[in-house]
């Protein structure tokens, strides 16, 4: 029998006011991997008390000695890979292969943010009385909340708690609740690094309850939110109504560009690590693919032949490129676009349906997916999927390309293929998102960068690198006269 796993909450592990559990499935044979409270806002109150007493002593702990913490957690991962790879495989559904390369990632993460406790620095600025001496100090907000989403559950839930933790905040943690297991690691890890107790604390439980508690509770701060671009926008009003900070890194719709003189044998696996790989369940995936009319035959050829050859299978499975979308939501999402870009008559150039042989039709796995004759007015142009299919429009010119690659209510990524500096440096310029690539697949990222988009796909500071602490702290300004 699965085990019942509870809330985290000031250092101990206790069950929901509610009494009520749900389960987390193996997409891959939904298999129960675990039974997990099914909170409500009277929980969450609960860990926002836990937090508010435990963030006197946290604010008041030294930067350095908070940063220790990341440190800790650095060897803790390290020595811990292959288990949370194994849990976020059997959990997420993605290949074993790019389960460990999320616990790489959270890895170079912790030691870019551990860093940031001894760089969270003011300034001193000259004043205008010669016998005043002013400066800046940087400060923790209070309690904050996270809500993290299920395609990156351990590095998105981390990486959003540790900056915020590092700042001298206290934390209300509430996680995807199809992937509610390896949050429970989460809290263990933090735990083992040395966090005291009521620092972090997590409350599972459906998204609408414990979400909407977290965006209303007058004593929650900020908040930091992935996920749609619908319920970000929604939280984002609530948070901002009542003067509270908000961040929300939320739904992309990321164009590839692929001009007449870019090598294709590249180009084709760039765009098949970006969007077909995780099963497309990457905001910055590629979904719409914007390619010059004299190179568009050779290309569909070719991605659909390298299309073939992807491995579909449990991400267990010895070479398997791709495991089982997240869920029967995400599945039957991708069958609802599917439906309809035939409808509105797009070509269906590969893929476009579940896949139930060898066993398959245990879980929910579904075929890489391209279509071509995309127009504009399109629904699969336009929304996003969260899925392994990837939208063709061709175009006639570089003018042509940039005017569809910015015609999107989303501006989180893209990407330009194309060995021509001038044109390069013009799509960098003028492309309307908020990370861009040359040569590059749309997905690639690096913590030391700042991350986030424009337009509907972000609210608020970026996400890492050298912005990473502006959305946690608030500044003081400090005047002195001896």
């Amino acid at each position: 029998m699965s085990s019942i796993y509870h809330n985290y909450i000031n250092g101990e592990w206790v069950s929901s006011i509610t009494n009520e559990t749900y389960k987390s499935l193996n997409p891959a044979n939904k298999e129960v991997l675990g039974y997990f409270q099914k909170s409500n806002e009277d929980d969450v109150e609960r860990a926002i008390q836990a937090a508010e007493d435990a963030f006197p002593g946290w604010a008041n702990t030294a930067a350095p000695t908070r940063g220790d913490v990341l440190f800790n957690l650095i060897q803790l991962l390290s020595e811990q890979q292959e288990e949370l790879a194994t849990i976020i495989t059997k959990e997420v559904g993605k290949s074993f292969r790019e389960a460990n390369g999320e616990v790489r990632k959270t890895i170079e993460a912790m030691k870019q943010f551990s860093g940031e406790a001894t760089r969270m620095t003011g300034e001193t600025v000259p004043s205008h009385d010669s016998g005043i001496f002013a400066y800046t100090i940087r400060e923790p907000l209070g309690v904050v909340g996270v809500i993290a989403p299920y395609n990156f559950p351990l590095g998105i839930g981390i990486w959003k708690i540790a900056p915020a933790i590092i700042a001298g905040n206290t934390v209300i943690f509430k996680p995807a609740s199809n992937t509610s297991l390896i949050s429970i690691k989460i809290m263990n890890l933090f735990e083992q690094a040395g966090v005291p107790a009521g620092v972090i604390n997590m409350v599972t439980g459906p998204g609408g309850v414990i979400g909407n508690a977290i965006g209303s509770h007058e004593k929650i701060k900020a908040v930091s939110f992935t996920g749609s671009t619908k319920v970000g926008l929604a939280l984002g009003k609530a948070v901002s109504e009542r003067g509270a900070k908000m961040q929300a890194e939320m739904g992309g719709k990321n164009p590839s560009i692929v001009l007449e003189d870019a090598n294709l044998d590249e180009t084709v696996e760039n765009l098949v690590i970006s969007g077909f790989l995780d099963n497309g369940q990457r905001c910055t995936g590629t979904s719409r693919l914007i390619v010059l009319r004299s190179v568009a035959d050779e290309l569909t050829k070719k991605l659909v032949a390298r299309a073939q050859k992807l491995r579909i299978a449990d991400g267990f499975a010895e070479g398997v490129d791709n495991g089982p979308v997240v869920d029967d939501v995400q599945l039957n999402t991708y069958l609802h676009y599917v439906k309809s870009a035939i409808d509105e008559g797009a070509t269906l150039e590969f893929g476009g349906k579940r896949l139930t042989e060898d066993g398959l039709d245990k879980g929910y796995f579904v075929a890489p997916t391209l279509f071509s004759g995309v127009t504009q007015d399109m629904i699969i142009f336009k929304e996003e999927i969260f899925g392994p299919v990837m939208a063709m429009t061709i175009v006639d010119t570089y003018e042509e390309a940039m005017e569809v690659a910015n015609d999107s209510e989303f501006g989180l990524s893209s990407t330009i293929y194309t060995n021509d500096l001038k044109k390069a440096f013009h799509f960098i310029r003028n492309i309307e998102s908020g990370v861009t690539h040359v040569n590059i697949p749309s997905n690639y990222f690096e913590n030391q960068y700042p991350f986030g988009g424009k337009k509907a796909s972000s609210i608020g500071p970026r996400e890492q690198g050298s912005t990473t602490l502006d959305f946690w702290t608030d500044y003081k300004t400090v005047y002195i006269r001896p």
